[in-house]
């Protein structure tokens, strides 16, 4: 179904196919269960080989979001990247792990360690995190220092039954302000893109997820350039790549950073 999508994206003109996290199952951290690891796969493995023929036949740059298995005992949620001609152009393996009800991530994934490192690729240098990393900003910060030209989040972010729908909006609201945020004090455009639909929790312990979707994109001065809705579809969206530049030669927060006061930011709490 996936190669499908991505082959009717690319036809529309499409040069980048960002997939939403854990795409290729349903999302099974919401149990601690030891079987969800017959899941996971090595990278180069099935999954890159599959992408990395979608992605040749299609030329297209594909960002993946997959159930690594580095060895055993040790996995990671991993994003990889595949260039036009299939191959790997660089992975980056989730770095902020989330446990809470539903979300039991800790369960599964050991935090990356490959770092904040942008990718090359043919349509430019891709600052990819994953999901829990976007309400960080340093990580979006040091992405921009390397040359990020697009900040780019696959996600899996939903509500819980007994959510109110004023508590739905403001955490909704604060998902994408966060988001925006990191657009604008880099000055570089930022896609998000996440799941949508229902699942139910298999231990019954909780009512599920419903994933919210509202995937976007925005620009380097925060503004919608397109958002989804919370049903499945697939946008077609263009990002104008020369924006950045003016924006930040307008606000030069970069310039003005005061870089040699900013050793605190690398404890965990100042007393």
């Amino acid at each position: 179904m996936l190669a499908q999508e991505i082959k009717q994206a690319a036809q529309k003109g499409a040069e980048l196919v960002v997939l939403q996290e854990l795409h290729n199952s349903l999302y099974f951290c919401q149990v601690e269960s030891t079987d969800n690891f017959d899941l996971a796969e090595p990278i180069p493995g099935p999954s890159t080989e599959f992408y990395g023929e979608v992605a040749r036949q299609n030329n297209v740059v594909i960002v993946t979001s997959l159930f690594e298995r580095r060895a055993a005992g040790l996995y990671h949620n991993t994003a990889v990247v595949i260039e036009r001609d299939g191959s790997i152009a660089g992975k980056y393996r989730k770095m902020h792990i989330p446990d809470d009800p539903a979300y039991y991530e800790k369960f599964y994934f050991t935090p990356g360690d490959l770092g904040f490192h942008p990718i090359q690729t043919s349509v430019g240098k891709l600052g990819v995190q994953v999901c829990w990393d976007q309400w960080y900003p340093e990580g979006a910060r040091l992405m921009a220092l390397q040359g990020a030209e697009l900040l780019i989040y696959p996600t899996a972010i939903g509500w819980e039954s007994t959510d109110t729908e004023d508590e739905k909006q403001r955490q909704l609201g604060a998902w994408q302000t966060v988001q925006r945020g990191h657009a604008v004090a880099n000055g570089l455009p930022v896609i998000a893109v996440n799941r949508c639909g229902y699942e139910a929790d298999p231990s019954k312990q909780t009512n599920g997820i419903a994933f919210w979707g509202h995937s976007f994109v925005a620009g380097p001065q925060g503004e919608f350039i397109a958002e989804a809705g919370t049903t499945e579809e697939t946008l077609i969206v263009t990002i104008d790549m020369e924006r950045s530049e003016n924006v930040r030669r307008w606000w030069p927060f970069l310039r003005d950073r005061r870089i040699e006061e900013f050793n605190g930011l690398t404890k965990r709490f100042i007393d």
